[in-house]
């Protein structure tokens, strides 16, 4: 008689860490917004299109997780808005890589958005090694797991 497969667990990943907080199109959309300076739920809501009871679960959560912070700024009505923590700053790579991706990739024509850097030229992102400073090659990597 076989014997059942032993259960498999997922690999222990910070990604899908990292995923469970941001992993989904609404909550790196808000984040978008709050980069773009659109602090308030009907300017985040309106430039997503998020469905407002989705936008409101996803700003809760992006709260827990310490990914925004939220503010209120008036009394009547009672309404609040959001800004990036240092934690939410920290995507801002992480954005610019996924956009850099989809003009490549998805989008044809113009990219809609851009930025100019301080030096005058178009900011474009690009990943490299922070000890070598060669720009990202997957075929230089070697996976090292921790187990």
């Amino acid at each position: 008689m076989p014997t059942a497969p032993a259960e498999e667990t997922p690999r222990d990943c910070t990604i899908a860490d990292a995923l469970e907080v941001v992993g989904d199109r609404w909550s790196l959309l808000v984040v978008r917004e709050l980069f773009y300076a659109q602090r308030r739920f009907t300017e985040i809501a309106r430039n997503t299109g998020a469905p407002r009871d989705i936008l409101t679960t996803r700003l809760r959560k992006l709260v827990e997780h310490g990914v925004i912070a939220r503010k209120q700024y008036s009394q009547r009505p009672v309404r609040y808005e959001y800004r990036l923590t240092a934690a939410g700053r920290a995507l801002a790579p992480v954005l610019f890589t996924l956009k850099r991706w989809g003009h490549e990739h998805v989008r044809q024509g113009d990219d809609p958005v851009r930025f100019d850097h301080t030096c005058g030229h178009e900011f474009v992102a690009e990943v490299h090694c922070t000890a070598c400073g060669d720009a990202f090659d997957s075929d230089q990597l070697t996976l090292k797991p921790q187990r």
